[in-house]
């Protein structure tokens, strides 16, 4: 009995608060570039789309490479850093910047995860301490899946060991 109550008031429930009949209202007073800086309107003025504008500026960044079973940042490498500090700090402010760590096919698929996101954290700590803002930096590691070599030799290894700039809206 006590379940048939149940089940009615259930029911019951249901069908009085029923499907809202409203249409979702869309606030036309947003245009398209709502939210974004000024570099993004410039560029939708040229006829260039925010995705033409993110290829643009990934191309500009330099992946950072490092030595075998290391994460810190090589000497040779530092201009690169901090190049791409200072376009992340002007052309690239209103977007956010994506560390992918990768690492080649030596070690095991945990060690190197766990390689690939201490070779981002150096990344993200450098661009830090030139001034990038902490908060538009996210970090991934893909370990050894996303290699640009699948060579067997030492040179194919060492161009798999870095860390690649995405941009993000």
């Amino acid at each position: 009995m006590k379940s048939i109550v149940l089940s009615s008031v259930v029911v019951a429930v249901l069908v009085f608060s029923g499907c809202s009949s409203k249409e979702p209202s869309v606030d036309a007073s947003s245009g398209a570039n709502s939210g974004m800086g000024n570099e993004s309107a410039k560029g939708s003025m040229n006829g260039e789309t925010s995705e033409m504008r993110i290829a643009r500026l990934e191309k500009q960044f330099s992946s950072v490479y490092f030595d075998f079973d290391k994460f810190d940042i090589r000497a040779d490498m530092q201009s690169k850093v901090s190049d791409s500090a200072t376009l992340a700090k002007t052309e690239a402010k209103d977007l956010t910047i994506k560390l992918e760590g990768n690492c080649d096919e030596w070690g095991s698929d945990e060690y190197n995860f766990a390689l690939g996101l201490k070779r981002s954290e150096s990344v993200k700590k450098s661009l830090i301490a030139s001034g990038v803002d902490a908060s538009k930096i996210t970090m991934v590691s893909y370990g050894e899946s996303n290699p640009v070599c699948t060579e067997k030799t030492k040179d194919c290894w060492s161009k798999n060991r870095r860390v690649d700039y995405k941009l993000l809206p």
